[in-house]
């Protein structure tokens, strides 16, 4: 993926992106037409890390989601003869979708895949957060 592109997902800067690399924690590849790119596999270790250090009661919603839809990184995908489970991570957010596994097949879902992940529930628990 391209480094514009996986900055994007990760929610950070290209120079960011470009100081991880230069720290030694991604790798920035360049291709044969000289474009820089970040391979789908460490944009889900990163994606993961970020979301272990995120606190997504600092951010409202409304910065992460239009009509309950997150674009994200496919970080897991566990296939069997019919269903498939497949993990995002979204920002602070993760889901797992059990869809069927012609489907996981057609939309050619791997490690490091960008999806967009819609959310549809007829039922929302409110919660408060712990102390802080």
């Amino acid at each position: 993926m391209r480094v514009k592109r996986a900055a994007q997902v990760l929610g950070i800067s290209e120079d960011t992106l470009r100081r991880w690399a230069e720290s030694g924690r991604c790798t920035i590849e360049t291709d044969s037409a000289g474009r820089a790119s970040i391979s789908g596999e460490q944009l889900a270790r990163l994606s993961q890390e970020r979301s272990a250090t995120s606190n997504s009661i600092d951010r409202p919603a409304a910065l992460e989601s239009v009509r309950n839809r997150f674009t994200g990184v496919v970080i897991d995908v566990v296939r069997d003869t019919v269903m498939a489970q497949v993990v995002v991570q979204a920002g602070p957010h993760r889901f797992v979708s059990l869809i069927s596994r012609e489907g996981c097949d057609e939309l050619e879902l791997e490690v490091g895949s960008i999806v967009l992940t819609a959310v549809k529930a007829t039922n929302v628990a409110i919660e408060l957060p712990g102390p802080q």
